[in-house]
């Protein structure tokens, strides 16, 4: 992330406070995942890649 994306983001009609809740969200995501891989979770059947 650049100053420029946040631009970006402002440009497109986010507001501050939407814009730090989706880096919450993606954050938080990025650590389940990174926990998940590291303790060897299997994903869920359904998600398989075909």
């Amino acid at each position: 992330m650049e100053e420029a994306d946040v631009d970006a983001l402002h440009d497109a009609g986010w507001s501050d406070e939407e814009i730090h809740d989706a880096c919450q969200v993606v954050a938080y995501f990025n650590f389940i995942n990174r926990i998940a891989d590291g303790l060897g979770v299997d994903p869920e059947p359904e998600w398989a890649e075909e």
